[in-house]
């Protein structure tokens, strides 16, 4: 066993021995560790001044990982779940530290002991139909981006595709004709299969066509033909969300990520009259109970809860039964 590893080849064997080796890790799971170990050593660099090569695990202290997370919040913008998640991937590195080199221990103990945040449950921000109209509009068809953006953001809002199975979609696993769907592979490593209505069937055909790839390139490429980033995808909806909010003033008070698209796929659904089991295989939740944050988020819902209830100042009188028999059989 190793003493006094030093900090790359301790990074290389967690991703490579304890990652894909021992866990069997998703590659959704790959990413989103291997994304944070990126912004962890831009930052490295911006703050020590040192190539990631040159960093030691000792660089890696509590206050350097404390001015990360603070980094994540405050420059990047990231909520509080999303630096929870970045510190989770830190965590699982600096377990594997704990064992693999003793000699850092006590570092490992000291960032192992660094605390989730807590954070206020809000309301979810999601699309209304006028709202999705503009968004859908935004994109210029007449060029080949455009028409990328667009084929990409119906998908995104019809299905409730994760950010990650979005960008993850290859040609293969687009079906169209009879019975038109997509398939994906989401957490957990549970396939299904999501059904696409005319129109987005129609965008996905003539993108598809123009596109011409083969079976394992990605659906939606950037311009140099690989597959899109998270931070692409952001870039593409932020785009074209300040040409729709020309169109739709209600969109000036909302903060929209590629997330939200789910949020409104979701209520489509609800609102649609779909039952939250269904809802919950749609998106491939590992629970149902995921799907109650949106009966929380219906307003629409909760009117009509309401207007089922008596109102106040009215006598609620009990049901007599006017029939003898009736009355019988109420009585046993």
């Amino acid at each position: 066993m190793k003493t006094d590893a030093e900090f790359p080849s301790l990074l290389h064997a967690f991703f490579t021995d304890r990652l894909m080796r021992q866990r069997q890790a998703s590659h959704h799971t790959i990413a989103s560790y291997r994304d944070t170990f990126r912004m962890l050593l831009a930052f490295a660099g911006q703050r020590l001044k040192k190539a990631p090569s040159a960093l030691r695990l000792e660089d890696l202290d509590t206050p350097f990982i404390g001015a990360f997370l603070d980094h994540l919040e405050k420059e990047r913008g990231n909520a509080a779940r999303s630096r929870n998640t970045r510190l989770a991937a830190l965590h699982s590195f600096f377990r594997y530290v704990a064992l693999h080199d003793p000699v850092h221990g006590a570092l490992a103990q000291r960032v192992l002991a660094i605390p989730a945040k807590r954070y206020h449950r809000r309301q979810i921000q999601f699309l209304t139909r006028p709202e999705i109209d503009a968004l859908m509009a935004a994109p210029d068809q007449a060029t080949r981006a455009g028409r990328r953006d667009r084929a990409l953001l119906l998908v995104a809002v019809q299905t409730g595709l994760r950010l990650s199975e979005l960008t993850g979609l290859r040609c293969e696993d687009v079906v169209l004709g009879t019975g038109a769907h997509v398939r994906c592979t989401g957490k957990g490593r549970k396939e299904r299969c999501t059904p696409l209505r005319r129109e987005t069937t129609a965008a996905l055909r003539a993108w598809l066509r123009e596109r011409n790839g083969q079976q394992g390139d990605p659906v939606f490429p950037n311009g140099r033909g690989h597959i899109l980033s998270s931070d692409g995808v952001e870039y593409i909806l932020a785009k074209h969300m300040a040409t729709a909010r020309r169109r739709c003033p209600s969109l000036e008070k909302k903060r929209i990520t590629p997330h939200v698209l789910r949020h409104t796929a979701a209520m489509e659904l609800l609102q649609n009259g779909v039952d939250r089991s269904v809802i919950a295989l749609w998106l491939g939740h590992e629970s149902m109970e995921t799907t109650q944050v949106y009966l929380h988020a219906d307003l629409e819902l909760k009117e009509k809860a309401l207007a089922k209830a008596a109102p106040f100042g009215i006598k609620i009188r009990r049901y007599r039964p006017d029939d003898k028999l009736l009355a019988f059989l109420e009585s046993l």
